[in-house]
């Protein structure tokens, strides 16, 4: 599937050879059901998943499930290559993982921001396949989720918040092929005086609280939209997974992870101002140092740092010679990373290694001789805008863009 099949051949795909290739998918876009843990049409079936609604295996020394979602483990990032493997990327759903069928389904580009149809307020459609016939583009790109770290703000800073208790998991960085979105609006007919672009998500309608919010979508401002946005369908050289938004999603470079929109349906584009749930009552900073309607909505992610380690594990006194890790920021690339052994009390520039994608991250390492016992690492990276990962992260009662330095308990044995 790397290459440009025509609708033809995507039609000539064997039942079987369709479900492997999409662990499952079988209904048609429009009425996608959410696949439960133990029924994807696969052969061999995989083992249930820890998490109902989530396709792939979750193997516990991997993933730390998280309500409906599962948590990457640091430990598992040690040794990888510069991209997380897919059977170790974070899964964020609101609802669950639905089945698609890349034969029935299409894109639909629609709203008073395009050039009307011959049929007046018919959408522009585009199928698989001819999706994967345009022009192609790759990059390599974060994508996480607004609310990373949020468990630091209750651990580390004694601070209630309200969210999944993600500790630094909830992030990774792929390789994604697909085609830009600028050229599917210009081919769709946008005009001079569109603002904005919505996309929306064909997994279940989300229920919170009582109230039904409907299928998760964001505004995305038009400027934004043209400069390097991704309608990607393959992740890491393969079609995307179930779970990470087969058969097609958005990358948003650098942007907060929910703009990246899973499992795509259709995307509006307005000459007016668009709002969701998703830009209002949510991905905002909300608090005491906020008003009543937050701030305005969040865009970019900030500076962030991990350690390849088991977050308050054991390692052998022999495996800890050398410090190995990954900074991150929405801002563009990491240029300086520090590192301190003994809770900050001195700190040591680490030798940054490897490619550091402007939208991706950069690994490090740090020599480490420690004694037998409990110690507290911290990493701080400064990007290229020269902002700086803080002590205390200011407090917002979602816990969402949690930026400040986390200090990583690990005992050496």
């Amino acid at each position: 599937m790397n290459g440009h099949p025509t609708d033809a051949t995507v039609h000539e795909l064997s039942r079987r050879r369709l479900l492997r290739l999409t662990a499952g998918a079988g209904a048609a876009a429009l009425g996608a059901r959410p696949l439960l843990a133990g029924t994807a049409a696969a052969d061999p079936a995989p083992a249930p998943s820890p998490v109902p609604g989530i396709v792939k295996p979750l193997p516990p020394e991997l993933f730390i499930p998280q309500g409906t979602n599962a948590e990457m483990r640091w430990e598992a990032m040690a040794g990888q290559g510069y991209y997380t493997p897919i059977d170790r990327f974070f899964v964020r759903n609101h609802t669950a993982t639905p089945t698609i069928d890349a034969r029935t389904w299409r894109l639909k580009l629609w709203g008073d921001g395009l050039r009307r149809s011959p049929a007046e307020d018919a959408p522009v459609e585009f199928s698989y396949a001819a999706l994967r016939a345009l022009p192609s583009h790759t990059i390599a790109a974060s994508i996480e989720c607004t609310g990373n770290g949020r468990s630091l703000y209750t651990t580390q800073q004694g601070q209630t918040v309200s969210g999944t208790a993600w500790k630094l998991g909830a992030v990774g960085v792929a390789r994604w092929r697909g085609v830009r979105l600028s050229t599917l609006l210009e081919r769709a007919g946008l005009l001079k005086d569109a603002v904005d672009v919505m996309p929306r998500g064909l997994d279940a309608e989300w229920v919170d609280k009582g109230r039904n919010l409907g299928h998760v979508r964001r505004p995305l401002p038009i400027a934004k939209a043209l400069d390097d946005v991704l309608v990607a369908y393959e992740m890491n050289g393969r079609p995307l997974p179930p779970d990470h938004g087969f058969p097609a999603r958005l990358v948003v470079p650098s942007w907060v992870g929910i703009a990246s929109i899973k499992w795509l349906g259709d995307i509006q584009v307005s000459r007016e101002p668009l709002s969701s749930p998703w830009n209002t009552s949510y991905y905002r900073f909300f608090g005491p140092d906020y008003p009543p309607e937050g701030s305005a909505p969040l865009t970019r992610m900030n500076v962030k740092s991990a350690f390849e380690l088991p977050w308050d594990g054991t390692v052998q006194a022999r495996d800890a010679r050398v410090l190995h890790g990954r900074s991150w920021s929405g801002g563009g690339r990491v240029r300086r990373v520090d590192v301190s052994a003994d809770g900050g009390a001195t700190w040591r520039r680490a030798r940054l290694h490897g490619p550091a994608a402007e939208h991706g991250w950069v690994r490090w390492a740090a020599p480490w001789h420690p004694a037998a016992g409990r110690h507290e690492l911290l990493a701080r990276a400064t990007d290229a805008t020269g902002a700086v990962q803080p002590d205390a992260a200011p407090y917002n009662t979602l816990g969402y863009l949690f930026g400040a330095v986390a200090r990583h308990p690990i005992t050496v044995q």
